[in-house]
């Protein structure tokens, strides 16, 4: 198949753009490495170095690719800018992606995977594991912009005949994943262990996350490939693991235990999210397979061999 990937210099889009690489696919990057590495571009994909805000040139990458699908990571990813600028937050996350999908589909496009995130969409759900039919209530405008990516391909399916799937993630963790700015707790921790620093754990650490390896993600895009499912799949184990608790596992798998730090709880946090991922087992036949502390074992190595080499 013809793919482009955006975001593919990112944490989960470089790692989907190996394994459709490695699949036998045709694959092409589009990414402006804003939060991207070129390190982690693979030399087998064509790459356009493009910002999705720039109508041309998304146009003159996707008339050169004509892709029949369309895997969308790029992001504006960080919630705390979104609330500050949502002007700037829907510019990308929602003007860009109509950008690529636009052109897209003057080009032969059959089928979209969107990144979309269970983590937001939903806001504070009342049940827990949280299901896909539940109520989709963002507070924060990533979370907005989220979901209007999802009704907007529900308009391209219904008008174009273009059928997607929306991959509703849990938190995900890996190799690549960037410490720096707002990212997950695991890489920002991982970074401070190995440092022999201390982090700090926002409030009383009871807050709870659903964490899935990045691993598991790539294997769900992989199946979303081959599925004519459409509509939302939560992407999750459908396992609470609260901060505290994540804090020892590192603490065991970096082999420094400074003892736990408590600060201010961040206001607005939310306090418990956990996805049901049944659904993607019905249809795609997927399931989380990699264990937490297995998962943060691979994390911690790929962080501790990028200090050596540093």
């Amino acid at each position: 198949m013809r793919i482009v990937v955006s975001g593919g210099a990112g944490f989960i889009g470089s790692h989907i753009v190996d394994a459709y690489v490695e699949a036998g696919h045709d694959v092409a990057v589009l990414d402006d490495l804003s939060t991207g590495q070129a390190e982690n571009l693979n030399p087998k994909a064509r790459f356009h170095h493009v910002d999705l805000r720039d109508r041309d040139a998304v146009g003159r990458a996707i008339e050169r690719e004509r892709p029949e699908i369309v895997n969308h990571h790029a992001a504006q990813l960080d919630v705390r800018r979104s609330v500050a600028d949502p002007a700037f937050d829907a510019a990308v996350n929602l003007v860009g992606f109509l950008n690529l999908l636009e052109a897209a589909r003057q080009h032969g496009l059959r089928r979209v995977i969107l990144a979309s995130s269970g983590g937001v969409v939903y806001g504070e759900s009342a049940r827990l594991p949280t299901r896909e039919e539940d109520p989709t209530e963002p507070i924060s405008p990533y979370g907005v912009a989220k979901l209007g990516s999802e009704r907007y391909l529900h308009f391209y399916a219904h008008v174009y005949g273009i059928p997607s799937v929306w991959l509703r993630y849990a938190n995900v963790y890996g190799p690549r994943q960037n410490p720096h700015g707002e990212a997950g707790v695991i890489s920002i921790f991982s970074t401070l262990l190995l440092a022999g620093g201390a982090p700090v754990i926002n409030g009383s650490g009871n807050q709870t996350r659903d964490y899935v390896f990045v691993g598991d993600v790539v294997r769900a895009n992989l199946l979303a490939l081959e599925s004519d499912y459409a509509g939302p799949l939560n992407i999750g184990t459908g396992v609470e693991t609260d901060v505290n608790r994540l804090f020892a596992l590192l603490c065991d798998a970096v082999g420094h235990h400074p003892g736990e730090r408590h600060g201010p709880a961040k206001a607005g946090e939310q306090l418990r999210s956990v996805l049901d991922p049944r659904r993607a087992g019905e249809v795609l036949g997927w399931q989380a397979e990699t264990p937490l502390a297995e998962g943060l074992a691979h994390t911690v190595a790929w962080f501790r061999e990028r200090r050596a080499a540093a």
